[in-house]
Formats: structure tokens, sequence, C-alpha cells
């Protein structure tokens, strides 16, 4: 027999539809033929690897004594507030770690402050945003006015 003609038999015959299998829908069938992922989550792995964080900078002593310095005219507000006087809004300066890589990046949060808690050593403000007192790095507002130009 000639491979010319080896199907020459069946070639013209109908279609197979199997009367105990249901038929496999498109969707299905074209699933079998999509790209496998063999390295799941390496993609995601390497965008992690290309996304920048900023070094932490240890500060000096002038600037830890100014932000302590300031720490403590917020706690005399608050203190001196409960009688009904508004502590104005502060705007904090905060380095934020990163927590699936070395560094992180600074951010600002701008609030009331409700309370400096000493026990976990946060600055909470109005809104619930509980900020490290250790990453710090800026503190501004209103109630600093014309106090860094003495100092």
């Amino acid at each position: 027999m000639n491979d010319a003609h080896k199907y020459d038999d069946i070639i013209n015959l109908p279609h197979h539809v199997s009367a105990s299998h249901p038929q496999m829908s498109l969707l299905d069938r074209a699933a079998q033929f999509s790209p496998f992922a063999a390295l799941t989550g390496h993609d995601a792995a390497i965008k992690e690897t290309q996304r920048l964080t900023e070094e932490w900078v240890d500060l000096d002593e002038d600037r830890k004594k100014l932000l302590d310095e300031k720490l403590q005219m917020i706690r005399e507000s608050l203190f001196s507030g409960r009688d009904g006087h508004s502590l104005p809004e502060i705007i904090f300066t905060y380095f934020k770690p990163d927590e699936k890589k070395r560094g992180g990046a600074y951010l600002a949060a701008q609030g009331k402050v409700r309370k400096i808690d000493e026990y976990s050593h946060q600055v909470i403000l109005e809104d619930g945003t509980a900020l490290a007192i250790e990453h710090i790095v800026g503190i501004e507002g209103e109630l600093f006015r014309g106090y860094e130009d003495l100092v």
C-alpha cells in the first residue's frame, strides 16, 4: 500500500461522537494547550527585586535633640489642652521599614495628636495612626512656628 493512499478507507467517514463520554467544551480543550508556568511566582519575585526602597539615615545628635524638644512641646500642649484648648495639626515625617526587604520609605502623616504613648514609644494621632517615635525624622506645624529660629 502506498503512503499517499494510506488513509483512503477512513478519510470520508463521519466524525466519531462518543455515546458514553460528553464532548469537551472548547474552553477546556483550549486549556490543554495553554502555556505551562513552570516558574510560578518568578515574575512576582523579579518585580519585588526591582522595587526600590530607601535606606534609613541615622540622625545626628542635634536633630535628635530638636525632635525630642518638639515631642516635649507636644506633650505639654496635650497636658494643657485638657482645659478645652485644641492642639493644632502636626506634620510628622517618618521612616516606614519595608516588610519584605531591606530599607523602606519616608512618608508623611498629618493630624492632631491624641496621645504620646510612652510605654509603646508611639505617637498616636486622632485618626488612629500610630507612629514609632524612633522612626520619626521630622516634626512640623503651627505649634513650632519660630521655634527653630530660636534654637
